[in-house]
């Protein structure tokens, strides 16, 4: 049901999980990634046991420079570099044996949902796309009347330059701290403090609560929410109306909504940014359920 693999994105060796389902080949396939300095065995995990139970394969990983993943600089948060990460992810699930290569779609958890918006609008690979609690944010893009903005995002994610500057990079900082005044992180809520220490220290995650965060200026910022008038294949937003993180702003999360040209799905869980990502909870149930019964009508139906 579940073996290691690794596949190489940008010069590293990326680590993860390949699951597979106990139905007849040929499966469609989910490519997952953790959400911000997680790593795959903090709930991404669950989620994908959940998937695989209803008929789905699965390819779970570390971001490259995180987790059980290699790649330098470590727990460096670029989302040009975590884009890539998720067509090499892609362009490896297309060889496994016995997936169906015209069947793959991605998944995304709070900042992570952001490249894997980019990743779904310039990549005709990608059958369907679900994010949750989706890190988009704190304002609505600017506006962008002839695409040029995310015309320059896109086309950075394919082939330009994603090396930092030094006025990019922020940190190294704690990911969370229980006290701001006497030591700022990159994430300030309790909420945040509480899930991270909870989940992370846990054996085997490999979590280390350090990181250095990348804010993209040059050629463009990081809009992800402009490409989504790209997005044409079927996309599912899980959204707490009750986000308690900036960068996580249901508004936002909404504009980019709006701009989806396929057919899409909003759907509003209460319980906070990181309610769905306590196992077992009624919030995580609903939460996977709903994004089963989507990629299953999607994926596995005749006219998916």
């Amino acid at each position: 049901m579940k073996r290691d693999v690794t596949f190489d994105s940008e010069g590293a060796e990326v680590s993860g999980w390949y699951y597979s389902p106990d139905t007849a080949p040929p499966w469609p396939l989910v490519v997952m990634a953790h959400g911000f300095s997680a790593t795959k065995e903090m709930v991404a995990d669950r989620y994908a046991e959940v998937f695989v139970e209803a008929g789905l394969a699965v390819l779970l990983y570390d971001h490259r420079g995180f987790g059980a993943s290699e790649g330098e600089p470590r727990q460096q948060i670029n989302p040009w570099m975590q884009a890539r990460g998720y067509r090499d992810a892609i362009s490896f699930a297309a060889t496994l044996d016995d997936v169906d290569s015209s069947r793959i779609a991605v998944w995304g958890d709070s900042y992570s949902s952001g490249a894997a918006l980019v990743v779904a609008a310039l990549d005709d690979r990608v059958a369907a796309l679900v994010v949750q609690v989706p890190a988009l944010g704190e304002e609505v893009p600017p506006d962008d009347p002839d695409g040029s903005l995310r015309d320059a995002i896109e086309e950075t994610v394919r082939s330009g330059s994603i090396e930092p500057t030094a006025d990019e990079i922020r940190g190294p900082m704690p990911v969370v701290w229980d006290d701001q005044e006497r030591r700022s992180s990159a994430l300030k809520p309790e909420t945040a403090f509480r899930w991270f220490t909870g989940y992370g220290t846990r054996s085997d995650t490999n979590w280390t609560n350090e990181v250095t965060l990348v804010r993209p200026e040059h050629p463009v910022q990081w809009y992800p929410g402009l490409c989504a008038s790209d997005v044409s294949c079927p996309a599912l937003f899980v959204v707490s109306p009750d986000d308690e993180m900036v960068r996580s702003s249901p508004a936002v999360a909404r504009d980019a909504y709006e701009r989806l040209v396929g057919p899409k799905e909003w759907v509003e869980i209460p319980g906070g940014h990181f309610g769905l990502l306590y196992y077992p909870s009624e919030t995580f149930d609903r939460a996977s359920s709903a994004q089963v019964r989507f990629l299953t009508e999607t994926l596995l139906s005749e006219d998916g």
